[in-house]
């Protein structure tokens, strides 16, 4: 009898959906919008977009030195992280990465500007967003 209700204890926890589990890209699909600070300051929207079972997008950031929009080059998740990074229009050598952590409809992170070809951070700060 105790091997029975052991099996089915066992069966029951491998059926039920893992607390790990990542969310599916329809979760941080949308529009976000906040700001961003640090070597500069501005607004920022990031629209993602579900691309089969990932995610694409692009972003539009007001800065001092002029405002763009950008297509992010790269998209990805990793539970309740997102990692995003894009071509800076204001510097074609320079790309920009941004990682942040999703609760909800909010997402808090940091933002680096980097040569394309490795090295240093050139600048960097942190962003804060609210799904729209």
């Amino acid at each position: 009898m105790r091997r029975i209700l052991l099996a089915m204890v066992i069966a029951a926890l491998a059926a039920a959906p893992s607390a790990a589990q990542a969310p599916s890209p329809d979760t941080y699909a949308g529009q976000w919008t906040g700001t961003y600070e640090g070597a500069a300051t501005g607004s920022l929207e990031l629209l993602l977009r579900k691309d089969g079972d990932k995610l694409a997008g692009k972003v539009a950031v007001t800065t001092d030195g002029g405002n763009y929009d950008a297509e992010l080059r790269t998209v990805s998740t990793k539970g309740d992280t997102i990692e995003a990074a894009y071509d800076f229009p204001l510097d074609p050598s320079a790309e920009v990465v941004m990682t942040a952590t999703i609760d909800g409809a909010t997402a808090k992170g940091t933002w680096s500007l980097k040569p394309k070809a490795g090295g240093a951070e050139v600048a960097g700060g942190t962003f804060s967003l609210s799904k729209t």
